[in-house]
């Protein structure tokens, strides 16, 4: 008689030798037994490594692959997860229910939707079909007649907001967009049609799938024990950057068998303006008090000094989980802390200090250079295409390559060259009920016009325009005819100013979510147009440097290595051997707008932790000690706080000379 031995989970003996792939930290936390989890991964520590192998150690203990869920924040993400997971077991790991939080309840609602009166067949909107459906919604409504009245994809991020955070839109309006309360009970109406829209058509947004992933979870109980039943184990990646309703789907999910595992790193917690939420990272042994915690704190990526640097500046954190990193990298040198006179020395240092790396021998692809808001990388690109150092901008277009910044430099250039058709044309068709039709034959009457300017703010214009047009007429004319004034065509600053102030900071907030950033780089625009004695002087300068770029573009298939220009948000989860952060200065980083509150002021810490921990090798913290007022002169910057807030050991002063 053949004898077979059923092995019980005690017997169980992985064919994987963990210790061996693993340190005692990581090991500690994939090999830990049943009940949550929350894995506080410290920068550089393996996180990756943590949850692939936790999802192997899982099934490898015989939980079925169909019964594990793995939530990351971008599909690829779960992919490489699981394509890792294939190789380490030898075996298939496509059963596991892995991907984004949107992926997953789009995958729940197909066979579960009906319960909350979606049908199988739903459409999802993309961004551009739910824009057009929002602009839908305001025609409808008869609400666009408002020249202030904001633009689609403005009304939708409200809407998107207030679903993630489960707020309602006047609430969210007061707290995050102050600049729109005026129209809170019109963009209410506009949702609530939105909504009707919807339903109507069987259509659903991005945010509906979790919005109708957990109504499913609250309110049809039978669906929720199902669900919960069928998932043993829940892993969730990124943890500290989910909303409110991510989180209590997760509780939701996990609430029969409770095996959860949450990975993530609160001092990397930096996404609040998209929606994240901090507390939901930082009071998770609150929500689960049998929790059990794991800290990575072996860092693979820095050195001792750049580490020492980190763990002090976020210590002065009251809300976190207390950590200090260790390297297992060699020494390094001291991060340097570079004061430099003003923006314009700012740039040319850095600039230098890559032309020496690359003396050394370090790779364009290499070097980084980080700040905390777009505009201030400004004077750095401009001083880097002076040299001709190749750079690739991840927080955006190039500086002047941007919407907002070609509609300055249009309305200057017109008021300077009045047969510019191509300015004309494009701050006309910024004129609300001008389009390229109205605009080209507007031109047309400017252009054969004997004095083109004075046409072009004279009321025969008029006779050509729709009556929408007409009512934002004046505006325009306004502005226009500011400009031709001689203390401002010979003051380019002042013009700008001018331009903001006679319409344009209505434009930005009208027809752009972002439109503080946008402001932001107008006012860096004017500050630069300062140093020059005249507009013309100052529109020539940016032709040529323009045309440098231009020259420099090279085909796709001759692309060459270029350093990285980044917001330190964009750059999270990146590293490279040598950073340099600028504009560390008061009022810059951190933030003016966020001194106001600890909240504020702490994730602003987090946000310059993001930051150093990018670096591998060389570390170079630069500030200006001067910074151009906004409507001139010249103002003294205090060294950032976070700079302030340092011990002298844990950095070197380096003093500039020329």
């Amino acid at each position: 008689m053949k004898k077979y031995e059923i092995k019980t989970s005690s017997a169980f003996k992985p064919s994987i030798d963990y210790s061996s792939y693993l340190n005692s930290e990581q090991l500690n936390a994939v090999t830990s037994g049943h009940g949550p989890s929350l894995v506080i991964a410290g920068a550089g520590s393996g996180k990756t490594r943590v949850v692939t192998y936790k999802v192997a150690y899982l099934m490898e203990k015989g939980i079925p692959p169909s019964r594990i869920m793995l939530l990351t924040f971008t599909n690829r993400a779960a992919r490489e997860m699981l394509h890792r997971v294939e190789l380490l077991i030898k075996g298939e790991a496509r059963k596991v229910w892995g991907g984004t939080f949107h992926h997953t309840g789009n995958i729940i609602l197909r066979q579960y939707g009906d319960a909350v009166g979606l049908s199988a067949n739903f459409t999802i909107l993309d961004s551009e079909d739910t824009k057009d459906l929002i602009d839908s919604c305001v025609a409808e409504l008869n609400l666009r007649t408002d020249k202030m009245f904001p633009k689609g994809k403005i009304i939708l991020e409200v809407i998107n907001r207030a679903t993630g955070a489960e707020r309602t839109i006047t609430d969210l309006i007061e707290n995050d967009f102050s600049y729109l309360i005026v129209f809170a009970q019109e963009i209410e109406r506009v949702n609530e049609l939105y909504a009707k829209k919807k339903k109507a058509m069987d259509l659903v947004d991005f945010d509906d799938l979790l919005y109708y992933w957990k109504k499913i979870l609250v309110e049809v109980p039978v669906v929720k024990e199902k669900l919960s039943e069928r998932f043993q184990y829940l892993l969730v990646d990124e943890y500290q950057d989910t909303n409110k309703i991510q989180a209590e789907i997760v509780d939701l999910m996990a609430s029969r068998h409770r095996n959860l595992m949450v990975v993530g790193d609160d001092a990397q917690s930096i996404y609040s303006f998209r929606g994240a939420c901090f507390d939901n990272i930082i009071n998770f042994p609150d929500r689960y008090s049998d929790a059990k915690i794991f800290k990575l704190t072996t860092n693979y990526r820095s050195t001792e000094e750049i580490l020492a640097l980190a763990n002090e500046s976020i210590s002065g954190n009251r809300r976190q989980f207390p950590k200090a990193l260790n390297s297992v990298q060699r020494r390094g040198p001291l991060p340097a802390l570079v004061p430099l006179q003003n923006l314009s020395q700012e740039a040319e240092f850095v600039s230098q200090r890559i032309l020496d790396l690359i003396d050394e021998g370090v790779p364009l692809k290499e070097i980084a250079v980080l700040y905390r808001s777009h505009y201030q990388s400004m004077e750095l690109q401009m001083e880097l295409t002076r040299r001709r150092i190749p750079f690739e901008v991840r927080s955006g277009m190039r500086f002047f390559e941007q919407a907002h910044i070609k509609d300055i430099i249009s309305y200057l250039r017109a008021a300077l060259n009045p047969m510019d058709e191509i300015s004309w044309t494009r701050i006309l068709k910024l004129i609300p009920g001008i389009g390229n039709v109205t605009a080209k034959k507007v031109w047309e009457f400017i252009r054969v016009s004997e004095h083109p300017f004075e046409t072009a703010v004279s009321e025969d214009i008029t006779k050509m325009l729709s009556r929408r047009a007409k009512d934002n007429w004046k505006t325009y004319k306004t502005s226009l005819e500011t400009l031709k004034e001689e203390t401002v065509i010979n003051h380019p600053a002042e013009a700008i100013r001018e331009i903001l102030e006679s319409g344009y900071i209505a434009h930005l907030q009208s027809n752009y979510e972002n439109y503080e950033d946008r402001l932001e780089d107008i006012e860096q625009l004017s500050n630069y147009s300062g140093h020059f004695q005249s507009t013309r002087e100052f529109l020539s300068d940016l032709a040529l440097l323009t045309n440098v770029q231009a020259e420099d573009v090279v085909e796709p298939e001759e692309v060459t290595e270029a350093i990285v220009l980044s917001t330190i948000h964009r750059a999270k989860g990146l590293e490279w051997s040598r950073v340099f952060i600028i504009g560390l200065a008061d009022g810059s980083f951190p933030t003016a707008k966020s001194m106001g509150s600890l909240e504020g002021e702490e994730e602003e810490r987090r946000v310059f932790y993001v930051a150093v921990t990018r670096a591998k090798d060389e570390l170079y913290l630069c500030y200006p000690a001067m910074d151009d007022r906004w409507q001139g002169g010249a103002i003294i910057k205090r060294p950032s706080q976070f700079i302030q807030e340092l011990p002298e050991k844990t950095y070197e002063m380096w003093e500039i000379e020329g």
